[in-house]
């Protein structure tokens, strides 16, 4: 017996993640990006990930066709900047609203994200609704500060113990 959707929502709500932004870039259409927060690592040797996109989003369409892609992990002072990007306003108007710089391989970079991972796609996985990407590290850059968490439905800090 499969669980109803309402019990499984409310469990993964007790999952604390850190909140991603997913980009991608094309000259016919110009940048995209939305938030995620189903990412992790891989593997080390090669380097790669993961991210989860819903199929009817035109980021997870432009990710497949241009085949690179980036992840930027948001920092604590960036929820704004989650919210934009889990469709509070079009796409133009997200880029807009955040700087951003073209990275080596295509995919805008968010300047202000605490890493912004580059990736070349080497797989893509069907998963009921969405697409299980992974993609093959191809360029890291770290930044200083504190992540951006998410859990129980709403946004939090670490704290010092």
């Amino acid at each position: 017996m499969s669980v109803n959707a309402n019990d499984f929502k409310n469990a993964l709500k007790l999952w604390a993640s850190g909140v991603t932004v997913v980009t991608a870039q094309s000259a016919q259409q110009g940048p995209k990006g939305m938030t995620a927060t189903s990412f992790s690592s891989v593997s080390m040797e090669p380097p790669q990930i993961l991210v989860c996109l819903n199929q009817t989003t035109d980021t997870g369409a432009l990710v497949l066709e241009e085949q690179s892609f980036a992840i930027n992990i948001l920092s604590a002072e960036q929820q704004a900047v989650s919210n934009e990007f889990a469709g509070g306003s079009n796409q133009e108007q997200r880029f807009a609203n955040v700087d951003w710089e073209t990275g080596l391989y295509g995919a805008p970079l968010l300047s202000a994200a605490l890493v912004s991972i580059e990736c070349k796609l080497v797989q893509q996985v069907v998963a009921g609704t969405h697409w299980v990407v992974i993609g093959e590290v191809e360029n890291v850059i770290c930044r200083t500060g504190e992540p951006l968490l998410y859990y129980h439905g709403g946004y939090r800090q670490l704290a010092e113990v």
